[in-house]
């Protein structure tokens, strides 16, 4: 995980640095790019919880409105000793629930509708003790870090892209710059971000799903559940114009994205195959003396 970090901010560093070389100042270009990133990351992290919220059209409910899912949660915080999350529901139809929140004392769980009618107690269980595994180790941060640091490079290579097209910074080329460098830094350094930010997403995933294993003695449940989760995903979609469809940008935040289609690619997934995770599974299990089918 360190190591994917280490790499996305080379990136953005490189891409600071290769447009500055090109209009005349490369290390402003860069520290302008630090700049940024870690101004939005500072309001992602005091402000996760409730813009996530917020976008996916999650209810904050009170034990009252839901005690068998309160109850769970509560019973999997107590095993994490953590403080007791906030709970939320989508009302959505697809089976799915996430996590939010900058740490144990601000973390929120949220349930869909469908999820809390389609799994078995047990299996309920075992998916909340995932999203507990991600306040824990506060993976909303990272995650969120990783998404603000791969959107940096992107912007700040739109921004290169159109200052070239219109004549550069003042109209002309101070220092010289190859542009065709600049216009290799431009497409292929922000793939490569994309692609670090998904493999830290997917990591994220994996020990989420085996730190939740583990808390709840129930890998077989969690993959009970991600099978039937996965299978709605690809024949119930969240639909992206529904009007109590989450936005696809939280996409990332799911046990399992809810926006993927079947013809996707693992590699340009926010998630990991739900067959990887499966086999994962069966050997935590192995590890802690459970089966799992």
């Amino acid at each position: 995980m360190a190591a994917l970090f280490f790499v996305l901010t080379g990136l953005l560093m490189l891409v600071g640095y290769a447009i500055g070389l090109y209009f005349g100042d490369p290390l402003a270009f860069m520290l302008l790019g630090l700049i940024f990133a870690g101004g939005v990351n500072l309001g992602s992290y005091y402000w996760s919880d409730q813009l996530v919220v917020r976008m996916t059209g999650a209810r904050l409910i009170q034990e009252s409105d839901n005690p068998s899912l309160y109850g769970i949660v509560r019973k999997v915080a107590n095993e994490a000793n953590i403080p007791m999350p906030k709970v939320g529901i989508v009302n959505n139809p697809q089976p799915n629930a996430f996590a939010t929140g900058r740490g144990p004392s601000k973390a929120v769980v949220v349930a869909t509708s469908g999820i809390l009618s389609t799994l078995t107690p047990g299996e309920l269980e075992a998916v909340i003790g995932h999203e507990i595994g991600h306040v824990v180790h506060k993976d909303i941060l990272l995650s969120s870090v990783a998404a603000t640091m791969a959107g940096v490079i992107s912007y700040i290579g739109n921004i290169a892209l159109w200052s070239m097209m219109f004549g550069g910074v003042g109209g002309n080329n101070r220092n010289g710059g190859n542009p065709l460098l600049l216009m290799a830094a431009i497409v292929l350094v922000p793939i490569g971000a994309l692609f670090v930010q998904l493999g830290i997403s997917r990591s994220v995933e994996y020990n989420a799903d085996e730190y939740g294993a583990k808390l709840t003695h129930n890998p077989a449940g969690l993959a009970s559940a991600l099978v039937k989760i996965s299978a709605r995903a690809k024949t119930q979609g969240f639909a992206r114009n529904s009007n109590n469809a989450p936005s696809p940008a939280t996409a990332s935040l799911w046990i399992v994205n809810p926006f993927r289609g079947s013809s996707l690619m693992e590699l340009f997934s926010t998630h990991p195959s739900t067959q990887h995770r499966v086999e994962r599974l069966r050997k935590i299990g192995e590890e802690i003396g459970v089966y799992v089918p």
